[in-house]
Parts: C-alpha cells; structure tokens; sequence
C-alpha cells in the first residue's frame, strides 16, 4: 500500500501538480503544532528533491514563525477525486519574504498576487505515499477569489499594516519577522 521514495518522481509530480488543495504542517520545539490548508495556483516542483511555494497573507503567520524555531516541515495532498491516494512530502524548509532574494528568485514563478508573503522553499529528503482509501470523493468547483479580491482591495500600505497588527507573532508569541529590514 505505501511507499517510501526518495524524491518526487514523474507519477508523484502529475499528481502533485493535479491537486487544487495541499496541507502544510509545522512546529517549534515547543508550543502548538500547525496545520494549514492552502489552495490557489501557489505550489511548484522545481526538480525530484525541492517545491516551492507561495505563501498568501492570511489571519495568522504560524509557518514562518515555526520554520524560524525549528525548519521541518510535512505537505500533504490526498485525492479527492479519481484514484485514491495520500502523498506526504518531509523535509526542511526555508522562509523568504518579498525582502530576501529567495523571494525574487522563485517570484516569477507565480501569477501575480497582492497577497504574496512570503515563498517557502522546501528541501525534500522523503516522499511517502499511501492509499487513501478513507479519504472521500469531494467534487472541485472553482478556486475561492475571496481572499485575492481582499488583499487588491488593501493595498500595500494597508496589507503592511494588517502584517503589522495580525502576522509579527504567532498565537504562541514567536516572532515571524514578517517586518524585518
């Protein structure tokens, strides 16, 4: 049923690039454990052993503070339609923000978004799959706008200012350094 691999192969990356929802999870050494869900056209395999993606401005910042402590990270995607499978990708992570020439490097990657964060750059050292068999068939419609609408709405002076005032900490106190020099 599972396997373990050590790198995305052809057939893990058309599934990978055939998903319209992944889930990332983090943590520090301490604290509470972090898992997020992330949607939109934000997910790149640049080769068998390294995906990037972009991170939106959202209601919290808990990724970037945890990779700051602590730089491992799981992304999950399972199928919700056709054949079943959940496939986990492990490896550590680093964290750029608009600032860092990470960020401008895998930018152009992208579409453009007024709610762009931070690019996550992940180093993966294992690829598991397994059957999926429990995860239900879920029809996809569309991509949500909400959040893309939201942010070209703010601005950059008003996102800034949202980063200021809801993404600087995560919900246990550690800093994001969202707004560093």
């Amino acid at each position: 049923m599972g396997k373990k691999l050590p790198g995305i192969g052809s057939e893990q990356r058309a599934f990978i690039e055939n998903q319209h929802i992944f889930f990332v999870g983090t943590a520090a050494s301490d604290g509470r454990v972090n898992v997020s869900p992330k949607g939109t056209d934000s997910l790149r395999v640049i080769h068998e052993n390294k995906v990037v993606w972009l991170n939106l401005t959202g209601s919290g910042n808990e990724t970037a503070a945890h990779l700051i402590k602590n730089n491992r990270m799981t992304i999950l995607f399972c199928a919700f339609e056709g054949k079943p499978m959940i496939l986990r990708l492990y490896g550590n992570a680093a964290i750029f923000h608009k600032r860092d020439e990470g960020f401008k490097k895998y930018a152009h990657l992208f579409p453009p978004n007024a709610g762009a964060r931070q690019i996550i750059e992940m180093q993966v050292d294992l690829v598991q799959t397994s059957c999926g068999f429990a995860v239900p068939f879920m029809d996809y419609r569309e991509e949500r706008t909400t959040l893309n609408l939201w942010a070209e709405k703010q601005g950059e002076e008003n996102i800034m200012e949202y980063w200021k005032n809801k993404n600087t900490q995560s919900i246990d106190g550690f800093e994001t350094r969202i707004l560093e020099e």
